[in-house]
């Protein structure tokens, strides 16, 4: 398999200094991160909202090795906040964060992240729209729910990531399937050892559909990060028997990937959320999307050879 190749490669400098220097790789890279500021994203979100759909923005980051830092990519996305609020953009644009990018791994991480996610989330719900937290790698999930618990006494509306690879989701889904609860279920992009983790894509789609039902049957609002149009019927149905009316759950899929299914669930009138990451630390989030679908790989190789 070659996603735990491409997941390794993400974490090599060497592979990021000859990616990064690659003449096409921009051109590639420009399908999937809009724009490296929020000058450059705005006309994107101005776009993809005028077309009916819905955005989480995600400024994207890898290396936080200081406190200066983490505060650096609140800051940043205050100043996303504060853009969407001048646009009256703020009620159909969320924002994912990353509490690794809040100093989560740092020294003291756990309280450092909380204290650079809580304005972010106090900020979001002032224009009216919330905070949903990234999941990552299976080490840091407890800190993260900690914290989206911690987040909900005030702010109820927070969401989290799920990863349906993951043996311990199913159990994370029943506790948080509950009322006013806000829950993206995706399959998982990060490289996890076999004793946690489903390792075969089989496995895990049969465990994302069981954990969606979860989700569909609970009393909280499901969103279905997928592109797999098998998963994306299922969730159909699952919501069907579930009673769930169009507005009672979401789809969610990245930028720069189906474009047309974007349009079209919108048109037929699902709610459809666009992920879409900018910034110029895009090596490591860029390498996960290559990982996550051959179909992203052979597509960046095609384009090297094309204009190598």
């Amino acid at each position: 398999m070659l996603g735990p190749v491409i997941l390794a490669a993400s974490r090599s400098d060497r592979m990021r200094r000859l990616i990064s220097a690659a003449p096409v790789t921009k051109q590639v890279v420009d399908r999937f991160i809009p724009g490296e500021s929020v000058d450059d994203v705005v006309p994107i979100i101005e776009e993809l909202t005028g077309r009916g759909l819905e955005l989480t923005m995600d400024v994207v980051g890898e290396d936080i090795t200081t406190p200066e830092q983490a505060g650096a990519a609140r800051d940043a996305y205050l100043e996303l906040i504060d853009r969407l609020r001048g646009l009256g953009l703020g009620e159909r644009v969320e924002m994912s964060v990353k509490l690794s990018m809040f100093g989560q791994a740092l020294d003291g991480g756990h309280e450092l992240a909380l204290a650079n996610v809580r304005p972010v989330v106090e900020a979001a719900a002032a224009i009216g729209t919330t905070v949903t937290l990234d999941a990552e790698d299976h080490t840091t999930l407890d800190s993260m729910f900690a914290i989206h618990e911690e987040l909900r006494k005030d702010f109820p509306q927070t969401g989290c990531v799920i990863q349906a690879y993951l043996f311990r989701t199913e159990a994370d889904a029943r506790r948080l399937a509950e009322a006013g609860s806000r829950v993206r279920l995706v399959k998982g992009a990060y490289k996890e050892p076999a004793e946690v983790a489903y390792q075969q894509k089989h496995e895990i789609d049969k465990a994302y559909v069981r954990v969606l039902r979860i989700l569909m049957e609970g009393a909280g609002y499901p969103m279905v990060g997928s592109h797999d149009p098998r998963l994306i019927s299922i969730a159909q149905e699952l919501a069907r028997q579930s009673g769930r009316k169009p507005d009672e759950y979401e789809f969610q899929m990245l930028y720069g990937i189906r474009g047309d299914e974007h349009l079209r669930l919108a048109a037929e009138g699902h709610r459809m959320r666009v992920y879409t990451a900018y910034g110029t630390d895009w090596y490591g989030y860029f390498m996960r999307r290559l990982a996550e679908k051959p179909a992203n790989l052979r597509f960046f190789v095609r384009s090297m050879i094309s204009k190598g």
